[in-house]
């Protein structure tokens, strides 16, 4: 195998593009910059397409329209109010009864960390926690929990089948032939 040897051409530099390195295999000269010239049409390209991309969503977003799909028929919803207890859970009520319909124990951080979004919400809008939140179960499958009053709303299906279980379990026990959910089922397993 030949030896490889780099040395800088000689001669005078004219601009800061005519530093090549010549490289000497086997006898023969490549000029490193001859072979690998600059270009900067696709980094350009690139700056250009994603400038346009963000501005088309700029648009979009400040245009007004929704871009939300539309929404299913709704097969079951319940209005629920959550409050936290002493021993660190989180008691599930039924916003119309009164009565509590589940527990939030342990960790539960997909529960937990839903339910902190809604209520930074309402603590950002001095508004406080009395007003209960929609959980909606619709005949496409999705559920979705809404809050009236900020108009924050989660579709909870987009995180998992799992996750959406923990809500699903919440809703009232739909009447024979109705689905609740086709993503999820009542005891939070797929």
């Amino acid at each position: 195998m030949g030896r490889i040897r780099i040395r800088h051409r000689e001669g005078g530099i004219r601009n800061r593009h005519d530093t090549a390195l010549l490289i000497t295999i086997r006898g023969l000269a490549v000029s490193h910059a001859a072979r690998n010239p600059v270009s900067l049409k696709l980094p350009l390209a690139v700056v250009a397409g994603l400038s346009i991309l963000v501005l088309a969503t700029a648009m979009a977003r400040w245009s007004g329209e929704s871009i939300r799909s539309p929404d299913a028929p709704v097969i079951s919803q319940r209005d629920l109010r959550f409050e936290d207890r002493p021993d660190g859970s989180v008691a599930v009520l039924d916003a119309t009864s009164g009565q509590v319909i589940d527990s939030i124990t342990g960790e539960a951080g997909f529960a937990r960390g839903t339910l902190r979004g809604f209520a930074r919400e309402r603590r950002i809008r001095g508004l406080g926690p009395e007003a209960p939140l929609q959980l909606v179960a619709r005949s496409d499958g999705r559920l979705t929990l809404i809050d009236p009053l900020t108009g924050h709303i989660v579709d909870l299906e987009s995180f998992g089948a799992v996750n959406a279980g923990v809500f699903a379990r919440m809703l009232p026990k739909p009447s024979r032939g109705v689905a609740v959910s086709s993503h999820a089922s009542p005891g939070g397993r797929p």
